[in-house]
């Protein structure tokens, strides 16, 4: 998709603009018509991970009319939301580009690739350990006291915003990474503030998951630790490479200052 001039008309920064959220507009809806034909199948796949903590002989039920409607085109909005957006992401940042430098530009592709990658590593992780033992927990709790007649709509619902939440919970490495490369939060200060960090996580995983099961809470919460941990591990690697320990402990946004002495080189 090509970049516009730094340099337009505000006429042509609005025209620009329009033609690509057009461009956005319409391959969501493209994407959604897709989908919806193609929800029996995504419904099918969704469903997999849930059927084995149904009781024995049971199946999903829908009770309203429009049900059946409801469900396939929320699904189809999701899901084609979902895979347009690296595509939204490149819209968006290909507006934005001609106003950054070209030390600034090398940073956004690899952004953009990590960003995504993450999102859809939360999302199947998610679907593949959460959301079993997670609806297993839950569908016991409802076994204890009454028969669990487990409705499509709700279910699905809560299995989609699940993986949404895992899947910005899974951003986390990034937003660190580049927080403290650039010296905007030091390599030190989030090692000394870990006891406060680890209870802002507990809180933030516990407002994130959308049922109340500790079994999700639990997971969440490991996993943001460890991509947490991890994203240290790699910030000390990368900085130490680049400035020395000193860097470690560094105030000041010099890291696309190095960048700007190698383009003027």
């Amino acid at each position: 998709m090509p970049i516009g001039p730094a340099r337009m008309p505000l006429f042509d920064h609005l025209g620009e603009l329009r033609r690509r959220l057009t461009i956005v507009v319409v391959s969501v809806i493209v994407a959604t018509v897709v989908m919806y034909f193609a929800t029996p199948v995504l419904i099918d796949i969704l469903k997999d991970p849930i059927m084995p903590s149904l009781p024995e002989g049971s199946d999903f039920v829908i009770t309203t009319s429009l049900g059946g409607f409801s469900i396939k085109f929320g699904i189809a909005i999701k899901i084609a939301i979902v895979m347009c957006t690296p595509m939204i992401v490149w819209q968006i940042l290909a507006f934005f580009l001609p106003a950054l430098k070209p030390n600034e530009r090398r940073w956004v592709v690899p952004t953009v690739l990590a960003a995504t990658v993450l999102f859809f590593v939360g999302v199947i992780f998610c679907y593949a350990f959460i959301v079993p033992a997670g609806f297993e927990w839950m569908i016991g709790e409802t076994s204890t006291i009454g028969q669990a007649l487990p409705e499509l709509q709700d279910y699905i619902n809560i299995e989609i915003l699940l993986m949404i939440g895992f899947g910005v919970a899974f951003e986390l490495p990034l937003i660190v990474f580049y927080l403290a490369v650039f010296h905007i939060v030091p390599y030190t200060a989030f090692r000394a503030a870990w006891r406060y960090i680890y209870v802002i996580m507990l809180v933030v995983s516990a407002s994130i998951t959308p049922d109340a099961s500790p079994v999700t809470l639990l997971f969440m919460y490991a996993a943001m630790l460890s991509l947490y941990e991890i994203a240290l591990a790699v910030t000390r690697f990368v900085v130490v490479a680049r400035e020395g320990k000193a860097g470690l402990s560094g105030s000041r946004l010099n890291f696309l200052a190095d960048d700007e002495d190698e383009d003027d080189e």
